[in-house]
């Protein structure tokens, strides 16, 4: 199965894809309940994996590690992987995205930031000089053969970001984001200089992207939507209430009504259908 191609023809259908942020195996089998496309987002990963923030702590082999995990479970599936800067060097972001494209990633985002690196809807964020950004970029393009390649750039000034669009537009990469676009008006002006090239808008709780639905980011000609944290922060929600309540009622578990809670059984059924022997045997990626 080509997975690069499969998402290709999504992304190119009309209306927006949505692609959810997944942080563990265990989010993933919830979001894989509701949609079927995955966007393994730096943010959530950095957070789960190691408990640090989003500022380049990311080992490429822990990340290569985790989708491997994630193809063997969910062999259908949308991967959509954030690759950061490609791990800095360009000779590993070859490297890496090679490596992912054979154990049957769908396709990796590569931003031009520089070091030290933010989250895309941070400040402080630094980019690259564009001519370095593209040398890398295009490496990266001719080393893959199915993937998916996202082109994004994390330029905050008002020129820097329709100049760089554009160029990026102007390459083999499938699609274009511009993280952290503050506006709708500014989504316009950026679909205006990308020209038909497929765009991407990622929105984040508390980031500085409006929020918007699937329909609007469809008349506004987004074909694809990623939503980096709201299985991360839903989770810390969650836990926080629950553990504030049991300490509250002096560590008693609250009553379990088995129609409404989850319990061991709904929480085993749902990974029993993870196992791979219950999935249907499938050709394997090309490369």
């Amino acid at each position: 199965m080509r997975y690069g191609s499969v998402l290709r023809e999504e992304i190119r259908s009309p209306g927006t894809t949505p692609l959810i942020g997944i942080y563990d195996m265990y989010s993933a089998s919830v979001v894989a309940r509701h949609y079927d496309g995955f966007f393994v987002s730096g943010f959530g990963f950095a957070a789960s994996h190691y408990g640090l923030p989003d500022i380049g702590f990311i080992a490429w082999p822990d990340m290569v590690a985790f989708v491997e995990r994630l193809r063997l479970a969910f062999p259908s599936h949308h991967l959509l992987v954030d690759i950061d800067d490609g791990y800095v060097d360009p000779e590993v972001a070859c490297h890496v995205v090679q490596r992912l494209e054979r154990i049957g990633a769908s396709g990796v985002i590569l931003e031009d930031q520089k070091r030290p690196r933010r989250c895309g809807h941070a400040d402080g964020k630094q980019v690259l000089p564009l001519e370095e950004y593209l040398e890398k970029l295009n490496l990266v393009l001719e080393s893959r053969r199915d993937l998916v390649v996202v082109a994004r750039t994390d330029a905050t000034e008002e020129d820097e970001i329709l100049r760089r669009a554009e160029a990026l537009a102007g390459t083999d990469a499938d699609v274009v984001l511009v993280d952290g676009v503050r506006s709708v008006e500014w989504i316009k002006r950026i679909r205006k200089v990308v020209g038909d090239k497929p765009l991407l808008f990622n929105q984040i709780a508390g980031g500085k992207s409006p929020r918007l639905s699937l329909s609007e980011l469809t008349d506004l000609e987004c074909q694809v939507a990623i939503y980096s944290t709201p299985c991360l922060f839903a989770a810390h929600a969650a836990i926080d209430s629950a553990l504030t309540d049991l300490k509250k009622a002096d560590g008693r578990l609250p009553e379990f009504v088995s129609s409404e809670g989850i319990g061991v059984q709904r929480s085993t059924e749902l990974l029993e259908k993870n196992i791979s022997r219950h999935h249907p045997v499938r050709e394997s990626v090309s490369v």
